[in-house]
């Protein structure tokens, strides 16, 4: 898989479980102290995010980091 197809996928399942818990970008942004136009980008794919960020992610969506960024 191409990477920029992969960082759109994981934009995509970011952005659903973000919605499946009822998080707004803005929302999420704060929890993570970002900007909501950095998880804009995130879930658009055009940005390739630090581990870091994965982990927080991970973290406030409530899911494993490993189920985060599994990508069929």
């Amino acid at each position: 898989m191409k990477d920029s197809v992969y960082l759109v996928k994981l934009g995509e399942k970011i952005m659903n479980l973000r919605k499946a818990k009822g998080l707004s970008q803005e929302e999420l942004a704060e929890r993570l102290d970002t900007k909501h136009t950095q998880i804009g980008r995130v879930e658009r794919g055009e940005t390739n995010s630090t581990i870091n960020m994965l982990r927080k992610i991970a973290v406030e969506l409530e899911v494993s980091i490993e189920e985060l960024v599994k990508i069929k």
